[in-house]
């Protein structure tokens, strides 16, 4: 007859066997939730940066409404005293046709006034209301075209222009409202360009980690880059670092991309440059 210690030895076996079952299954529980844990904190982090960069956006995009509708009413108010002056330098030439000291001050009067009305018409370019006119096109094709417009700014500095798209790309968008973009960033990319230098154009179709729904196209400079103090002014009505700039370019550029739903963004390239890029 077996003993009462065997007969007690082996149930507590069994009890300390599942007792190990239980704390090895609530380890593993305990390391999921951890693991669970930190990749909920992580995506709560991301979510966090990109709400913060939609409210930069938001805040930018009322920003350059309200300078567009400042902008419209200035013009506005200038274009109708601009065609007093115009109207009275062209009887004023007539007066002094046989002068020619005094033809040529009135000329470059004129020649003021027909600047001051191009600008005018760039602003209120700038702030109407853009329509778009989509249609499904070759995003290559549009690029080439920009590229063959540049082409003698890009030969006087000696700029190479490159072009990277491994595949085609087809996009439902206003062809001449894109190709204006491309174009306007493009001869930005040319002059920002050390001589000699190159310029690259890349597109790639949309992928889900790109946060777009149609394409991506960015243009690189090999220049010095967007100086820090300037990177949240680029957009802005008027603003440009150039002695002939009128600052509307990228104003433009910025609204027709809104105007498509997309988003144009800039920095400096981790190697050097600028680098602006459209979603759509």
């Amino acid at each position: 007859m077996p003993s009462d210690t065997t007969n007690l030895s082996q149930p507590s076996s069994q009890r300390i066997e599942e007792l190990g079952r239980i704390i090895m299954a609530y380890s593993e529980i305990t390391e999921k939730l951890q693991q669970s844990h930190d990749a909920l904190r992580e995506q709560v982090n991301t979510l966090r940066d990109e709400l913060s960069e939609k409210n930069r956006l938001l805040e930018r995009k009322n920003r350059l409404a309200a300078l567009g509708e400042m902008a419209a009413g200035m013009a506005h108010e200038i274009r109708n005293p601009l065609g007093g002056i115009q109207l009275y330098a062209s009887m004023l030439a007539k007066d002094v046709a046989g002068q020619p000291e005094s033809a040529r001050t009135v000329s470059k009067i004129s020649q003021g006034v027909r600047r001051l009305e191009a600008l005018v018409g760039q602003v209120l370019h700038c702030s109407r209301e853009i329509r778009t006119s989509c249609v499904t096109t070759n995003l290559l094709d549009v690029v080439d075209d920009a590229v063959e417009l540049a082409s003698q700014q890009a030969l006087a500095r000696g700029v190479r222009v490159e072009i990277r798209c491994d595949t085609p790309v087809v996009a439902m968008v206003d062809p001449t409202l894109i190709g204006q973009c491309v174009l306007n960033l493009l001869l930005n990319a040319i002059d920002a360009a050390e001589p000699g230098g190159k310029v690259e154009i890349t597109v790639s179709p949309a992928k889900p980690d790109m946060e777009c729904r149609q394409f991506r196209l960015g243009v690189l400079d090999d220049g010095p880059g967007i100086a820090a103090e300037i990177m949240d002014k680029l957009f802005n009505p008027f603003f440009t670092t150039k002695d002939t700039g009128t600052g509307l370019g990228l104003a433009i550029v910025h609204r027709i991309i809104e105007a498509h739903d997309g988003t144009i963004t800039a920095k400096n390239a981790d190697a050097g440059g600028a680098f602006f890029e459209i979603r759509v």
